[in-house]
């Protein structure tokens, strides 16, 4: 779709085309809607990037918490979302052997019991290796610099989902 073509969209179709763009989050499509148009791909990531970071610290958290474990249950069930289980899967997360996947399960446990919400990685811009190593090196991190951290995963996360929706 083009830029254009998403400019042109009414409110529903817009939230069905860009509401994915955020995990579980389509209020940040529907708030940047009215905010049309846009001049470019780069200029609507702008816009719903400041519309996260208008909302304020609780809806931040909010879409941080709105992430899925990686490999975790949801995995497991296949009840992932299309998008967050195409991400694991390019980053080869269901192909981890037993012991890896133990161990990304134990991490996910003490990331999510010391921080409160779940580790996350742009996982298209890694391997389980590399995912692995950040996950053991961030547990050193404060819950705050997580949260930044998170947040700027999240927009390049956001960045490459919406690259595949408009042209």
């Amino acid at each position: 779709m083009t830029i254009q073509e998403i400019n042109h969209l009414n409110r529903e179709s817009f939230l069905a085309a860009i509401g994915p763009v955020f995990e579980s989050s389509s209020w940040i499509a529907d708030e940047t809607w009215p905010r049309r148009p846009f001049e470019s791909r780069e200029g609507l990531l702008a816009a719903l990037i400041a519309t996260v970071e208008e909302a304020g610290p609780d809806l931040l958290l909010q879409l941080i918490q709105a992430h899925p474990d990686l490999g975790g249950r949801l995995a497991e069930q296949g009840l992932l979302t299309r998008e967050s289980g195409e991400e694991q899967r390019a980053a080869g997360i269901e192909s981890l052997d037993g012991g890896s996947r133990a161990k990304l399960q134990e991490l996910n446990a003490r990331y999510l019991e010391k921080f409160g919400f779940p580790f996350i990685i742009c996982a298209r811009l890694n391997s389980p290796d590399s995912i692995l190593a950040a996950f053991q090196q961030r547990m050193e991190s404060t819950r705050e610099q997580e949260i930044r951290l998170a947040w700027e995963e999240i927009k390049k996360i956001a960045a490459l989902r919406l690259d595949a929706v408009v042209a």
